[in-house]
């Protein structure tokens, strides 16, 4: 079972989405929060495999909570479930260790299979908010030098991350076991100094390992 928590300050939304996850079968519902620093204290609490984060919350908005986690909590996914007019904070959010965006607006099988993405460590993020996003990285390049440089085989895994390609399908790819790209994407958060897929992504993009147009 995936163990999710729900952090929204709408009670109606929390219901409408505990229902929907309930009912997927390989999901459960631990907890609900109706702000961010509460979210932060019932996620320590609780552990979660998934916390469900909205970012416009009282107390303590998502952006922080998600920092909050990554410091306190690494290893809890954080899948982002917001309402529109908050774009801007969604590039923060996924800066901060969010590991996938929908929007509310959303169909019930895409957010579950959101959940059990962001759950296997897999980004979750639609294609249109991506590029959206990602084009904030330009004129910012990241010179910085690695005190353990990625080898030719990480770059080219990495690059492969940034397209939002699985450990599956980079195996496939390249011709190579699923334990060999668990171990090259281990080696590269290392290295880079990054949480998650999706911040490793950020930096594939920051340096030009990957590029939008790939």
């Amino acid at each position: 079972m995936i163990t999710v928590l729900i952090a929204d300050d709408h009670v109606v939304v929390r219901q409408g989405t505990r229902v929907l996850l309930q009912d997927a079968g390989d999901i459960e519902v631990v907890g609900e929060a109706g702000n961010g620093a509460e979210a932060v204290a019932k996620a320590l609490e609780l552990k979660p495999d998934v916390v469900l984060m909205d970012l416009s919350m009282p107390q303590m908005d998502g952006v922080e909570a998600i920092r909050a986690l990554a410091e306190k909590a690494p290893e809890i996914k954080v899948l982002l479930l917001t309402g529109s007019g908050v774009e801007e904070r969604i590039f923060d959010a996924l800066e901060a260790g969010a590991l996938g965006y929908l929007s509310k607006t959303a169909q019930s099988d895409e957010i579950l299979e959101a959940v059990r993405r962001v759950h296997s460590g897999d980004p979750s993020l639609p294609p249109e908010i991506t590029r959206r996003l990602l084009t904030r990285l330009g004129g910012s390049p990241d010179h910085r030098e690695l005190v353990d440089p990625l080898t030719e085989r990480e770059e080219e895994v990495l690059a492969l991350v940034a397209e939002g390609m699985s450990n599956r399908d980079i195996a496939e790819h390249l011709h190579v076991s699923e334990t060999t790209v668990r171990t090259h994407v281990s080696h590269i958060l290392s290295k880079v100094g990054v949480k998650n897929r999706v911040q490793a992504a950020l930096f594939a993009l920051r340096t030009g390992i990957a590029t939008l147009d790939d």
